[in-house]
């Protein structure tokens, strides 16, 4: 009789976790692909292109600093780039929260591996698509930025000529 009853414990614990992952597909599951927010990569689009202009102007006006002679002349210049980066940095700032939803989940608190599962398990796979196109074009970006943000650097600390 014991061991029946020992038995019939070992049993009723060892499906609990069972149980408890039914229960919360009910009610604590992933979000249905259905319910995905849609995105709008043609608006994406429109803002990458004008992140793109951005940093062309940054490029230029590096160009500039790098051929100018006069130290007056290039301090200004640097302090114009300098401007110019932090504008790029808010736009790329506005990208990420545009479609791909980071800044909602920085917000959140869900930046662990689990939260971009069940976010990612959701998608259908044309936004799993959009997804990935929207997250290819913003790393080019960020890559671009990033090299702006070297060669400031490396001017900064450069001696005049």
């Amino acid at each position: 009789m014991k061991s029946i009853k020992l038995a019939t414990f070992l049993i009723a614990v060892s499906l609990t976790p069972a149980w408890a992952l039914a229960a919360q597909g009910a009610e604590g599951s992933p979000a249905p692909q259905a319910l995905q927010p849609a995105v709008n990569v043609e608006e994406f689009d429109k803002h990458i292109a004008q992140a793109q202009e951005h940093l062309k102007k940054m490029a230029g006006l590096m160009t500039e600093i790098q051929q100018t002679k006069d130290p007056k002349e290039r301090q200004n210049l640097l302090q114009e780039h300098q401007a110019l980066m932090q504008r790029g940095m808010g736009m790329m700032g506005d990208l990420w929260g545009r479609g791909m939803t980071g800044r909602q989940m920085m917000k959140s608190g869900m930046m662990g591996w689990k939260d971009m599962r069940d976010r990612y398990s959701t998608m259908t796979p044309e936004q799993m698509k959009q997804h990935q196109y929207m997250m290819d074009r913003y790393m080019g970006m960020q890559q671009m930025m990033i090299d702006q943000l070297m060669q400031h650097q490396y001017q900064m600390n450069r001696q005049p000529r």
